[in-house]
């Protein structure tokens, strides 16, 4: 650290340049930050390392101004302005009139509790906090600039990185570990390549956060923002907006939240309008390369720190969960029918984290459905007309052109709607024949008075299904019904229990 850096590391630490609050200094690899009541002042450390390079004072404004650039428009509530620390014949002053001797980054400071590491390190992930975090993910990447990059290319040049630094670090992570990795990772790759240079032309290479993870994820209002995205390298920066959540999908699967896991990815996918579900093809390989970077790191964290500690056990925690995305699993089409409030949503969630290769089957729900066809929010009631019989024939439909185009990629699929009518019953085992996978259709079944008591308690739903909508269903005759049939009016986990071991 220079002189000069020193001396304004002691000025911003000085309480009387906060009002005379208390001031926190926190250092990272990269930065100084000082936290005073609602405030967190940022500087760059004087640093250059192989990968990042914050040497020089004209080269810290860049960064953090760019850090600012790439961060304000997604979370406002945080980033305020880049500001100097100045020297005049006075002193050192924070946006003074004289020589600018370092550049600040001003933000509001947040609650360390509103982060989502520690959100999950409380237990507090829940479904509704999973499915607005796929959603946040995919309007950040929806206004994510479109880089001119070949995707192929940047995932090649990383296992490229990896392979080298694995070489080493046998002994660390195993050497049946690191083969395992290189020998699946690079099929995987030459598998998929040209669909990532397809991507790339389609415009879903862009300018991502970078470092998509938990502690780059703060609840502001209860709503999850992403912060903190990576601004030192441009290229790191740049790739396929896949990539980009794979790295949460995997840092949620490596805290065990599987379940939450599966419910980003499915939110994400909505949110996309059916445009990435071809995508998944790439899935198991970028989650791949997620889990082998972050062990990569944390082998060199211990060898920094002259030792083998949690952070090596760690890194082969990593590994495994990279074998384990890259394994051969096939994938397998199941279907939940049932009247309105016979709890198939409910089951179909629970089911899809548990079906097929990581991170569990794309769930397909027809309310949803209908409603991302009539161009309306999830929760927005739709007029009788828009169930029509004309009107649920093109659910259906869509239903099974995505389930197929997903299929297509080897992840496997849930659909969830009534599935009254035999014909839609015979369409979706057909679907699954033609696709060449497995298929399961599972029937649930609740007294009518349970079923429209269940439909009338709902809240914030996407199913517009009311009593009297079940009271016209249980008048259909459904046809003779093959699928396994499961009454729901026990315990909920004895029924997940019954309907895995059928799936098993």
């Amino acid at each position: 650290m220079s002189d000069e850096q020193d001396e304004v590391i002691h000025f911003l630490m000085n309480p009387a340049q906060h009002g005379g609050a208390s001031v926190d200094h926190v250092e990272t690899h990269g930065a100084h930050i000082f936290l005073s009541g609602d405030e967190a002042l940022k500087i760059k450390r004087a640093v250059s390392y192989d990968y990042m390079d914050f040497s020089t004072l004209e080269i810290r404004e860049q960064m953090l101004r760019r850090e600012l650039e790439l961060n304000q428009p997604a979370a406002p509530e945080i980033y305020r302005d880049v500001i100097a620390v100045t020297l005049d014949k006075n002193g050192l002053s924070l946006g003074g009139k004289g020589k600018p001797v370092e550049w600040v980054l001003r933000m509001w400071r947040f609650p360390i509790e509103a982060e989502l590491s520690q959100v999950v390190a409380r237990g507090e992930m829940t479904d509704r906090l999973a499915e607005d975090l796929g959603r946040a993910v995919a309007r950040y990447h929806a206004q994510s600039s479109r880089r001119d990059a070949d995707g192929a290319e940047l995932i090649g040049e990383i296992i490229e990185e990896l392979e080298t630094a694995f070489s080493g670090m046998g002994a660390q992570l195993g050497d049946a570990r690191v083969a395992q990795f290189s020998s699946r990772a690079r099929k995987a790759f030459d598998r998929i390549a040209p669909l990532l240079t397809e991507r790339s032309a389609a415009g879903f290479v862009r300018r991502c956060h970078g470092d998509l993870h938990l502690r780059n994820l703060v609840l502001i209002d209860g709503r999850p923002v992403p912060f903190d995205a990576l601004e030192f390298d441009e290229t790191l920066g740049t790739c396929d907006i896949l990539y980009d959540l794979a790295f949460l999908v995997m840092d949620l699967q490596h805290h065990d939240l599987h379940r939450a896991a599966n419910v980003v990815l499915n939110a994400w996918l909505f949110e996309q309008g059916g445009a990435e579900d071809s995508s998944l093809a790439a899935l198991p390989l970028f989650l791949a390369i997620r889990a082998g970077i972050r062990a990569m790191v944390d082998v060199q964290t211990d060898a920094a720190a002259h030792h083998e500690g949690q952070s090596t056990k760690d890194a082969q925690s990593y590994m495994d969960y990279a074998g384990s995305a890259l394994a051969d699993i096939p994938s397998r089409l199941i279907a939940v029918g049932g009247l309105s409030g016979s709890g198939k949503t409910t089951l179909a969630r629970r089911l899809a984290p548990a079906i097929g290769r990581f991170p569990g089957a794309v769930h397909i729900r027809s309310d949803l459905e209908r409603k991302a066809l009539a161009g309306v929010d999830p929760l927005e009631h739709l007029p009788d007309d828009a169930y029509s019989a004309t009107s649920a024939q093109a659910v259906y439909d869509r239903l099974l052109e995505r389930a197929e185009t997903i299929l297509a990629t080897g992840q496997s699929v849930i659909l969830d709607a009534t599935f009254m009518a035999p014909a839609e019953r015979e369409a979706v085992a057909s679907l699954a024949a033609r696709a060449g996978v497995a298929f399961t259709g599972v029937w649930l079944e609740a007294p009518q008075q349970t079923l429209a008591s269940r439909v009338t308690d709902r809240r914030d739903d996407a199913s517009d299904a009311d009593a009297s909508v079940v009271v016209k269903q249980a008048k259909r005759d459904v046809g003779e019904i093959s699928w396994t049939r499961f009454d729901t009016t026990g315990a909920f986990e004895d029924l997940v229990s019954r309907a895995l071991d059928t799936l098993r």
